[in-house]
């Protein structure tokens, strides 16, 4: 059975849009029917079983993920712990982050008053990066694995290099446009805090995300309110003072189920084998587009490469790929397309077929 036997798919639809949102596997479909319908029925007990079930949930993130349980908090999207993380972090906090990142990193920092600069993207960046740190001295470094935009991907070992020559810079990395696409450990990525929302590359649908920290980050903070008093009313003696920041009222069980239903098809289907499926997909892609100088320079120039492709193409083009059956969007100076695991060589012979057609 291949990749994409697991998904709704039609043949009038070539989807590659999986960096604006992913599709959700057959089987995490039919489990979101029967889980809504026995949830809200007069006679069930599953209401009841709510900080139980969830907890599955984190278990399943953090296994997949490599990262202890304790650290795993379920969120509604990226958004939402991201920020919340902001917030704990002293104020006088220097933070670096990347030119054209994504809004939802950057304008937490500019919307407080936050002490910031950014670093240039290109071929180098991680050498642009240690360049700033030396300069700049910030206190954390925000960062994107892929950048939303131009799918540059950030190489996974530079964060345990930056760990190592840095160790007191705290690293806060977005994966949402990573985590699905290849294999990951948390724990030892040299990654502190680690937010994504599941509605991308984990094909779970929007209203579910989590964040992973690091224990060392957990303690930092654990410290920082430390004169805060442990919940003590009974329904809340289970929860940290950090839990009721990260998980402050009711987590939906649906959109967080689906997660959980998605991710545990990832780990059956292996996500080395997936990412060794999509790395096939993207070389065939990046070797057609390259020959017809479609490719971003910055993104030409790295060997290191994503899933999320920036076609360079007039964005006038947009309304007639999507005629065409070709599920892609605008962003940046071309039009984004991202390979996942239900794509197969033929989406791609699709693609580029139908892109010289309408040049």
């Amino acid at each position: 059975m291949t990749f994409s036997e697991y998904f709704n798919l039609s043949a009038d639809i070539c989807y590659v849009n999986s960096s604006g949102d992913g599709l959700i596997p057959k089987r995490s479909l039919e489990w979101r029917r029967t889980w809504e319908e026995q949830f809200f029925a007069a006679d069930t007990d599953l209401r009841n079983q709510q900080t139980a079930f969830l907890e599955t949930v984190k278990d399943t993130i953090a296994r997949v993920f490599h990262a202890a349980e304790h650290t795993v908090y379920l969120t509604p999207n990226f958004s939402f712990g991201y920020s919340t993380l902001i917030d704990l972090l002293p104020k006088d906090y220097r933070y670096l982050a990347l030119e054209g990142e994504y809004p939802s990193i950057l304008y937490p920092i500019i919307s407080r008053n936050l002490a910031y600069k950014t670093v240039k993207v290109d071929e180098q960046v991680e050498e642009n990066i240690l360049e700033a740190i030396a300069d700049y001295k910030p206190n954390v470094l925000l960062i994107s694995i892929v950048q939303y935009v131009s799918g540059l991907k950030i190489d996974p070992r530079f964060f345990r290099r930056l760990k190592e020559e840095h160790p007191d810079i705290w690293i806060i990395a977005d994966g949402s446009q990573y985590l699905g696409t290849e294999d990951f450990a948390f724990d030892r990525s040299g990654i502190d805090a680690l937010s994504c929302s599941g509605y991308k590359w984990l094909c779970s649908g929007f209203g579910n995300g989590f964040l992973l920290l690091h224990q060392k980050l957990q303690a930092a903070l654990e410290l920082g309110l430390k004169d805060i008093p442990r919940p003590t009313t009974d329904f809340w003696s289970n929860k940290s003072v950090l839990d009721t920041f990260f998980q402050p009222g009711h987590v939906d069980t649906v959109s967080q189920g689906t997660l959980k239903e998605s991710l545990l098809l990832f780990e059956e289907l292996g996500l080395e084998a997936i990412g060794e499926h999509i790395a096939t997909l993207c070389d065939e892609a990046y070797r057609l587009l390259a020959e017809r100088d479609l490719l971003l320079p910055e993104i030409a120039r790295r060997p290191l490469r994503s899933a999320l492709i920036n076609i360079q193409l007039d964005q006038s083009l947009y309304p007639k790929l999507m005629t065409e059956g070709i599920k892609c969007f605008p962003r940046g100076t071309g039009i984004r397309i991202g390979l996942h695991l239900y794509n197969e060589l033929e989406d791609i012979h699709r693609l580029i077929a139908t892109i010289d057609k309408l040049r």
